[in-house]
Formats: structure tokens, sequence, C-alpha cells
């Protein structure tokens, strides 16, 4: 496991990213060579809501766990044959020490214009940690249970907050495909 740090407007952030993503992608392939053998297991992204749903203020890090949700999205369909499951888990905030500054660092605003959209969410991480909603133990807790399921999801949402960006996403996508449906269907041969 990689420690995590991350800005949230830009500095090093997308060299971490990248760096999270392939720290992602070089620990998983060992081990399928022996779950495709057993015919059995259970692989585990733990990922994060802002890889189903982003936010302002944090693009950079919702593109490495979008990432992240699409390599476990592809094994699900290639593994499923095989017996072998996976699961991303998407914890919403927890009380960890994630929002702390051994684990993120919020640069100052660089851009003024983007001070209204990307602000208050800027403020809510600074503010937020030893606020977050989620019990970690009871996330813990979560992610065994989910390995012990005979039908385990594709994702699994740990939280409130997640929960709600999770539904609040779809909603936003189905609204724009009615709208826009006519110009989708237009561009057919």
């Amino acid at each position: 496991m990689y420690r995590r740090s991350w800005t949230a407007t830009g500095g090093s952030a997308p060299g971490k990213a990248l760096l999270a993503t392939t720290a992602y992608t070089s620990g998983t392939p060992p081990t399928l060579p022996t779950l495709r053998a057993q015919r059995s297991g259970h692989v585990l992204n733990i990922g994060s809501v802002g890889g189903f749903a982003t936010a302002p203020a944090v693009g950079l890090y919702g593109a490495s766990k979008f990432a992240l949700e699409g390599i476990p999205e592809a094994l699900h369909g290639e593994l499923a044959p095989l017996g072998v499951r996976v699961t991303i888990i998407e914890p919403g905030g927890f009380r960890t020490d994630f929002l702390n500054s051994s684990g993120i660092q919020v640069e100052p605003a660089g851009i003024v214009d983007y001070v209204a959209g990307a602000g208050p969410v800027r403020e809510a991480l600074a503010k937020n940690d030893g606020r977050q909603p989620g019990d970690p133990a009871k996330a813990a807790k979560a992610v065994v249970d989910v390995t012990e399921a005979a039908e385990p999801p594709l994702r699994l949402q740990l939280g409130a907050d997640a929960v709600e960006r999770v539904e609040a996403k779809p909603d936003l996508v189905r609204r724009e495909l009615d709208q826009w449906r006519h110009v989708a269907l237009s561009t057919a041969i």
C-alpha cells in the first residue's frame, strides 16, 4: 500500500494521480494467475465515492479514482466466468487521517476565477478533519462482510454521504440524456 497525498489544485497532483493508478495496476496483476487457477477469490479495490462522482476542487483526485474504477469494472466482467469476484469499495467521509496534514495538502487558491466553484469544497476539506460522519471500524466490518457474501456487488458505497452522491449522478445523467437525446441519435449513418 502506498501513502497518498494530493493537492486540491495543481501542484504535483497529476504525478501523484498517475502514481496511485500505477501502484494499483502493478499490484493487482500478480495475484490474477493464482485467482484464475483456483477459480475463486475476491479482488477488492478500495476506491472512493470520488471515483464515481467527483466534485469541484478535487478533479485530479477524482480522475485518479475514476481510473481505478475502470480497471476493476473491466476485471469484473473478465473474471466472473472464472468464479473470481471483484468489488469496488466507494467510501464517503470517514474519520481517518485523510483530511489532516499527513493525508492531504490543500494548496492556496491560485486562480481567483475558481473561488466560487471550488472554494466551498476547499473550505470543507480544511474544516472537516475529525468531523467526517463515517466510522472506520464499521467500514472495515462492511468490507469483510462483502467478501463473505454469496453475490457481492461490483460497487459498495460506504456512508450516507457516498450513497447521496451516487444517487445524484444518475439523475443528472438521465436529465441531460433526455434533453440531448435527439443530438446523440442524430449522429448515425
